[in-house]
């Protein structure tokens, strides 16, 4: 508050840990301390979390960093910054702390890792220097599956008869809140012989209306030290700790003005397709003495999107991203930037899945993190991104 340029650490372990575990405000709803006992009358702890991050940048005269040990550039950039900064600093870093979280010593990284990945504890950088509104100055850049609520990962299992298979499925607070001690009462397994048609994704089950949930079982899906695929219900107090994160993920959203790339051009291949399978069961049915029913057919007709910005317009003569994969040294950089156009072949190499899953600017990102310079941005499929001729120019050494 005085302005003075003092630099503020903030080591946040949830829980207030040198003095025995107590609760403290900075904790996760539902999860377990000595202050915030599982009973009959309390599930743990009820309070919403103090985002300590939020309250400074209140300020509006702070550099404010929340920043994880599991992502090292986003962490050194951040510290840099606002080191450098005229102004006061204050750094928020998630700390596992792993008597009270009932994790493992050497997991460290790992818990840390997940707690970014499932929106318990986003990346954020906010610097007044960039301009005026939260906007300008705020970047959640860091974060994986920017334009989505929860990321997508791949979930290996072995099936009954051996098999090795796998699935995609969100990383949501839960699943996260799974692999700690402090939220363990909240899960119960439920054996394959009981799973049921009232049982309900937990993504799934939150997007409902409160009233269309009676009746129905959140659940998460994980596997067991046989690598057999279980279904784990979700406690109401852990669901209620899923939506906060999540409303706090949208949140910070809407203050740095994410908005969705939209492929037009898909869309309306999407819409072209719709209308051809109509049309041909629309002939079906004429030929079996039956009648077309066009307002059916133009009565769900798709506008085309639009944004905030100006249309998309796909540049011409575009050039897609590519990476000289076996040069890769997987560093996890292009992945942190953008899991959506970047991802690991079976190899454990990297490689472009969709080039035009984000923004130009995403890629040339990505390719000034390589460490093994193997991205080569190509040139931007949207010509109306902010600031593409900077973008471009940056691109023009990874070429």
């Amino acid at each position: 508050m005085s302005g003075m340029p003092i630099k503020t650490l903030i080591v946040d372990t949830q829980v207030y840990s040198n003095t025995g575990g107590q609760a403290c405000t900075s904790g996760f709803i539902s999860q377990v301390s000595d202050m915030a006992p599982y009973s009959k009358k309390q599930k743990g702890k009820e309070e919403i979390r103090k985002e300590i991050t939020t309250i400074a940048m209140g300020h509006r005269s702070a550099y404010v960093l929340q920043g994880s040990i599991s992502n090292i550039t986003h962490l050194l950039e951040g510290y840099i910054e606002g080191l450098n900064s005229r102004l006061p600093a204050l750094f928020n870093i998630y700390a596992v702390c792993p008597p009270e979280h009932g994790v493992g010593d050497d997991v460290a990284e790992e818990r840390s890792k997940l707690a970014v990945e499932s929106r318990a504890y986003p990346l954020f950088k906010y610097n007044p220097d960039k301009g005026n509104t939260f906007k300008e100055c705020s970047t959640l850049e860091g974060n994986p599956a920017l334009d989505d609520d929860w990321p997508i990962y791949t979930l290996k299992y072995t099936d009954e008869k051996g098999q090795e298979n796998s699935f995609s499925v969100p990383m949501t607070f839960a699943d996260f809140a799974f692999g700690e001690g402090r939220f363990a009462k909240h899960f119960r397994k439920a054996p394959p012989e009981t799973w049921n048609d009232d049982m309900l994704q937990l993504d799934e089950f939150i997007a409902l209306d409160k009233d269309d949930r009676e009746g129905l079982y959140p659940y998460i899906w994980a596997v067991d030290n046989k690598n057999s695929l279980n279904r784990i219900v979700v406690s109401q107090e852990l669901v209620r700790s899923t939506e906060e994160r999540l409303n706090f993920w949208r949140l910070l959203k809407s203050l740095t003005g994410i908005e969705q790339v939209i492929d037009v051009e898909q869309i309306a291949q999407e819409t072209r397709t719709d209308m051809m399978q109509k049309l041909s069961a629309g002939l079906m049915a004429m030929a079996s003495g039956g009648s077309i029913d066009f307002s059916a057919m133009t009565g769900n007709t798709v506008s085309q999107p639009t944004t905030n910005n100006a249309a998309v317009v796909v540049a011409e003569g575009y050039e897609p991203v590519w990476i000289e994969t076996p040069e890769c040294t997987t560093c996890d950089e292009c992945i942190e930037v953008n899991p959506k156009i970047f991802a690991y072949n079976d190899q454990n190499l990297a490689v472009v899945v969709d080039p035009k899953a984000g923004s130009f600017k995403d890629i040339v990102k990505a390719a000034e993190k390589c460490t093994a310079s193997a991205i080569h941005p190509g040139s931007p499929w949207n010509s109306k991104e902010a600031g593409i001729e900077k973008l471009i120019k940056r691109a023009e050494k990874f070429q």
